[in-house]
């Protein structure tokens, strides 16, 4: 199914308030979608903010490890350095930069899937789970929300809070994700404004707690935007928080500088119950290829960034969150 059939095709299934899951790649090239009678939950599972087709009870006691098995630190620098040349020029502001590190996984992506704890989780045919904390948009009663999430810091850490709102690369960060997100929605939205402003959510994983910063921006509908559904999700992909801004200079230079696809990575997955539209960011990645498990991750590169403090988010956020 190309983009623009997966776009028809929520615009039919919302119009008839017909129930469906979809995920879409960050590239746009093989979106999914499946109305709730479609599902097979032998070869997809999931899990959004409690919608579910999950038959099992989670199995909370199992104990997850990764263990990086890559050593991708002179590759990264390289990367950030093109990056990091390119905003100096000005092609772009902010640049969301991700590597792919290969893992030593102590039990089955199903088992990620099932002992984890996010807002948005999937599990595909064995091929990757998904545990997002990140939503990306939700539509319900005439209203477009936006939830973007840019900042991270070890809770441990002494005035972890403190720390992470007045550091000056981290406003500088969000604030341009904020800009981008509500540009974004006012294409498809009217009355588009900042509701909240960089507050602070708490995350427990396997290795240690993360604080995390997130706005929320709200737009208005047009009365028919149920059926529409699919033209405002594809007009605001990829995701702006792990692409960048300008978006179109920035896909270029993601492109050129990643060297691949990110597939599914960063990609958007979500349900629609036949009103209402609740979708996640697909970050926090485990896939499986060729018999070996690799863990994506990335962060947002500005012109006030220096490339081992990014290094060291990237590979913080390789975990498994748990309660």
């Amino acid at each position: 199914m190309g983009i623009s059939g997966f776009r028809d095709k929520l615009n039919q299934l919302a119009k008839n308030a017909t129930p469906f899951i979809f995920f879409v790649d960050f590239e746009l090239k093989n979106p999914v979608v499946f109305s709730r009678d479609e599902i097979d939950s032998s070869e997809i599972l999931f899990d959004f903010n409690g919608v579910t087709n999950q038959a099992e009870k989670r199995r909370e006691s199992i104990l997850v490890a990764i263990e990086t098995q890559s050593d991708l630190k002179d590759e990264y620098q390289r990367k950030f350095e093109r990056v990091h040349s390119a905003i100096k020029r000005g092609d772009s502001f902010l640049t969301n930069l991700t590597i792919k590190n290969r893992v030593k996984l102590s039990h089955s992506l199903k088992d990620v899937f099932y002992t984890s704890h996010a807002k948005y989780k999937l599990w595909y045919k064995d091929q990757f789970v998904v545990f997002s904390p990140e939503p990306f948009v939700q539509i319900k009663n005439k209203k477009i929300y936006s939830y973007p999430m840019k900042g991270t810091i070890d809770a441990a850490i002494p005035d972890a809070s403190e720390i992470l709102l007045g550091n000056k690369k981290e406003m500088a960060e969000h604030v341009t994700i904020v800009d981008l997100i509500r540009s974004d929605l006012s294409r498809v939205a009217s009355k588009v404004s900042v509701e909240k402003f960089r507050y602070i959510e708490k995350l427990n994983t396997n290795k240690k707690s993360l604080l995390q910063v997130s706005s929320q921006i709200v737009g208005s509908l047009p009365d028919n935007y149920l059926e529409k559904i699919g033209d405002i999700l594809v007009s605001l992909l990829p995701a702006g928080s792990v692409s960048g801004a300008p978006k179109p200079k920035t896909l270029s230079l993601i492109e050129a500088t990643e060297g691949g696809d990110r597939g599914y990575y960063t990609g958007v997955c979500g349900h629609f119950d036949g009103q209402s539209l609740d979708s996640g960011v697909m970050i926090r990645f485990l896939e499986k290829e060729n018999e070996e498990f690799y863990y994506r991750s990335g962060g947002g590169i500005t012109s006030q960034s220096d490339w081992e403090t990014e290094f060291e988010e990237v590979i913080n956020k390789i975990y498994v969150p748990v309660n």
